[in-house]
């Protein structure tokens, strides 16, 4: 039975590696839908909180200054995957990052001045002016000024198969449903961090502890229903992004102004009072992601970050205020906390803590001695009250999970064309092993890919080029895969990292929440839609 088609190329998902992939398509002549589970006000999924993105250049690039080159963003990226990365892949990502402010600018988005101070990031990150709502808002103008049909308040149910071909998708809306069919189905749905159903299947109970950082909407539907029909399943649905965010935050959507950046100024403590890792192993920006999973592995998914007067005003302050206390026994109480442990943590702690000079910008000198776990910079006796303690708890930023892809689209060496694998969104390199260089570029293109339903147990799926033409667009739909594609693919789908640790200005200085609120926010937010935040 032959089925009329609603569009050549059906883009599912409304965040940025759904945009770029319709931007791109949309220019190069075909006619494309969008599909958002969201409503307008909450458009953009994750994309929303979005800040900033991390990019190779050989020399100053503006907004980027000096150089940050592919060699030392690919050890960054093996430092924090401990190498459990593919090479060919994350290399290929990192390359492809080179043309992507160039890409942006043309469709709308404007960056910031570099960032100065201590943030270290002027050289590898690139901030959008306005964050991610800005971003979200300005692809959204360009496809909406390009003819790109969008329907908002949509959520695809169930993916349409003729044989091995993807040729549609069942929506909802309004209480009913219908299908929607395509010559090539892009799907750029996200992962599943807020299907708390998911989450406790995989973690068990102690999921009900994790606080989600970012959409409501990002369920998982499409993702399950490819790795139900055969694809590859790279990582585990434990691996994911996860903060350690203020145990205060909201459910969902509390974005960057929950996250604590304290942790290497003090120290943490677990519900027994004790510390468990060591805090000043690395700067921030590069192993803040790690906390969350660290809490997550104590008692009760809970933590304290315990700091003293010196650390004031050298962190981006968080949107809620610490507990205050003129002793630690004080701030024990009001944590919740055993004071005499925090006591007895907090004396230890000081004991081992040898002279040197502390520099929060460089690797300094500041250390403890005899000390398990060991604190191997920016380690200074907490003695200075008063004191201040911030509850902590797991924030899931984004899942790991997804499907596999080689550095090919055409295909996989030593399999046929009819048992090659499938893609859904995921990171490059790490991200596939299930580990990740913070919020680091995301990258993708549209391909077609032709999927073997499970027979036996096989599971795998054909992977080719996306053709140029609207007259050479197949039925097959369309999977973005997680690292840059040849030069000759003309569908890039463009998704960026978190890495920022506060809001700045334009010129470069950090400015306060609430000036960002008042000022830049509404000026790129709609007008139903209440202030949002950004998250890193």
């Amino acid at each position: 039975m032959t089925h009329r088609n609603d569009c050549d190329v059906l883009i599912l998902g409304g965040g940025n590696a759904a945009l770029c992939a319709a931007l791109t398509a949309r220019r190069a002549g075909v006619s494309v839908m969008l599909i958002e589970s969201a409503p307008i006000a909450y458009r953009g999924g994750n994309s929303r909180h979005t800040r900033n993105m991390r990019t190779m250049h050989e020399g100053p690039l503006p907004p980027l200054t000096d150089a940050y080159p592919e060699e030392e963003y690919w050890q960054d990226l093996l430092k924090v995957t401990g190498g459990l990365t593919q090479e060919p892949l994350a290399r290929m990502a990192i390359r492809g990052t080179v043309s992507h402010v160039p890409w942006m600018i043309e469709n709308g988005v404007r960056f910031q001045a570099p960032l100065t101070g201590t943030l270290h990031l002027s050289r590898t990150n690139a901030f959008f002016l306005g964050g991610g709502k800005a971003l979200v808002n300005a692809y959204f103008r360009a496809a909406e000024s390009l003819g790109v049909d969008i329907h908002y308040e949509t959520e695809v149910v169930d993916l349409l198969w003729e044989g091995n071909a993807c040729v549609g998708v069942v929506v909802a809306k309004g209480g009913s449903q219908r299908e929607i069919r395509a010559k090539s189905v892009v799907p750029a749905t996200g992962g599943f961090e807020s299907n708390l159903e998911w989450l406790r299947e995989a973690w068990g109970p102690v999921a009900d502890n994790f606080l989600i950082r970012g959409t409501p909407y990002n369920r998982g539907v499409v993702l399950k229903r490819l790795l139900e029909a055969g694809a590859e399943q790279v990582s585990d649905p434990t691996q994911g992004h996860y903060v350690a965010i203020d145990a205060r935050a909201p459910k969902f959507d509390g974005g960057i102004v929950t996250r604590v950046d304290a942790v290497t100024l003090g120290i943490v403590v677990n519900a027994r009072g004790e510390r468990f890792y060591d805090e000043g192993e690395d700067f921030w920006p590069k192993r803040y992601a790690i906390w969350g999973r660290l809490i997550a592995n104590q008692t009760g998914q809970v933590g304290y970050s315990i700091i003293d007067s010196k650390a004031i005003g050298r962190f981006m302050p968080p949107v809620y205020p610490p507990e205050k206390a003129h002793t630690l026994a004080e701030l024990a109480v009001k944590l919740g906390l055993d004071a005499a442990a925090l006591e007895r943590t907090v004396a230890g702690f000081n004991a081992a803590v040898r002279p040197g000079t502390f520099d929060h910008t460089v690797f300094d000198d500041c250390r403890t001695e005899g000390l398990d776990p060991p604190k191997t910079h920016w380690a200074r006796a907490i003695d200075t009250p008063p004191f201040y303690g911030y509850p902590l708890r797991p924030g899931l930023t984004f899942t790991y999970l997804g499907v596999k892809v080689d550095e090919r689209a055409p295909h996989h060496e030593g399999r046929q064309a009819g048992r090659q694998r499938v893609s859904s969104r995921r990171d490059h390199g790490g991200q596939h092993s299930g580990q990740g260089l913070s919020r680091r570029h995301r990258h993708g293109h549209w391909h077609d890919v032709r999927a073997n339903r499970r027979r036996g147990g096989g599971s795998s799926c054909a992977l080719l080029s996306a053709p140029a033409s609207r007259s050479s667009l197949p039925r097959r739909s369309v999977c973005w895969r997680s690292a840059t594609p040849a030069a000759t693919a003309r569908a890039i789908v463009r998704c960026f990292p978190h890495c920022s640790v506060g809001w700045s200005s334009p010129t470069g200085t950090c400015i306060t929440w609430r000036t960002f609120a008042t000022t830049v926010a509404p000026a790129c937010t709609p007008a139903n839609t209440r202030r949002r935040t950004s998250f890193s």
